[in-house]
């Protein structure tokens, strides 16, 4: 479903991702991790055309969108839930899923009315603007915008960031019926715990690069791995209890 080879991003003349690899197969869940800074973000933004590779190769569903425009990949099918959110704060809810919402021809996709039976927060904030919705209602849209697009993919960059642990419950169940469901999703996030419960496999970054890539269970296991690239104590808690 997407294959991301051997891409080296910049910003100016600061190397960002060197050398960067990972794949994610159909309807997989597949988690990047790492610490703050170590690239995460502006691997997603490479993967979605915002900040295009210098070199390597960025395939989807079969096809090269290595240095397309970003309105492009979206029209391939490939949705993103941005970190930060990026909700306008004077466009309502309903407005904000009305200028994403895309039909899809092949099968029953996500409109508003599934849309608010999925979130029905949202339903009741319809006509509230996004300035007006709490952190976690903002998630809430933001994920809901990427949904109404009817991906095939879907790429979430920090999810769970500043969300209460029932907010993160939350999300944690949408990714799983987003996954039996047959989305691909591409889960980037800092905290692992939540990421091993849901991913099929998972990549960590250090520094721009791919530094392990396993099992959610055998990067679980491994300490040493959890301590030096994630910043975790010994004998973390197992994910889930």
């Amino acid at each position: 479903m997407l294959s991301v080879t051997d891409v080296h991003t910049y910003y100016g003349d600061s190397h960002v991702l060197q050398g960067v690899s990972v794949q994610v197969a159909r309807g997989a869940v597949v988690a990047v991790l790492g610490r703050n800074g170590v690239g995460k973000t502006t691997l997603c933004r490479s993967i979605a055309g915002f900040t295009p590779a210098r070199s390597g190769r960025v395939v989807f569903d079969g096809v090269d969108i290595t240095s397309w425009q970003p309105h492009l990949i979206c029209r391939r099918r490939l949705g993103i839930v941005p970190q930060g959110r990026r909700i306008f704060s004077s466009v309502t809810v309903a407005e904000h899923l009305g200028i994403a919402g895309r039909r899809r021809e092949d099968r029953a996709g996500w409109d508003l009315a599934r849309i608010f039976e999925l979130f029905p927060r949202l339903a009741e904030r319809r006509h509230h603007r996004g300035g007006e919705l709490s952190g976690g209602e903002q998630q809430m849209l933001a994920i809901a915008r990427a949904l109404v697009a009817n991906p095939t993919l879907v790429i979430m960059d920090e999810p769970t960031e500043g969300l209460s642990p029932a907010m993160v419950a939350e999300v944690g169940s949408l990714i799983g019926r987003l996954k039996g469901e047959g989305m691909s999703v591409l889960l980037v996030e800092q905290n692992a715990a939540f990421a091993v419960t849901l991913a099929d496999h998972v990549f960590v970054m250090s520094q721009g690069k791919i530094v392990h890539s396993s099992t959610p269970m055998a990067l679980w296991e491994d300490e040493a791995i959890k301590a030096q690239w994630l910043g975790m104590p010994p004998q973390s808690a197992r994910p889930g209890t």
